[in-house]
């Protein structure tokens, strides 16, 4: 599963868009600073999020929206078509297929 799949996900379960949830996670104080388990914590009590989907908001929250240029167009499962994640829901992502 691509990074931006566990986004998608994420929206899938939520309800939510990955920006707005970014947008309460900023609102509770969560940022650069926060360890990953009290967002972890707050994605499983408010919307029942595993830890492996809570860990891609996490790195959302606390990195931004860019990942590594690793998995970017790398051809396994796990490839991203781009370096900067879709935060605004999967319904307006140009990269989706």
């Amino acid at each position: 599963m691509s990074f931006q799949a566990y986004l998608d996900t994420v929206e899938t379960k939520t309800g939510l868009t990955p920006r707005q949830l970014l947008t309460q996670a900023k609102d509770r104080g969560f940022g650069p600073d926060t360890k990953a388990t009290p967002i972890i914590e707050w994605l499983k009590e408010e919307y029942g999020l595993g830890r492996g989907h809570a860990m891609a908001m996490v790195h959302v929250i606390t990195k931004g929206a860019e990942i590594s240029e690793k998995h970017v167009a790398s051809g396994g499962s796990h490839a991203d078509a781009s370096n900067t994640l879709w935060l605004d829901g999967k319904a307006t992502n140009p990269d989706a297929t």
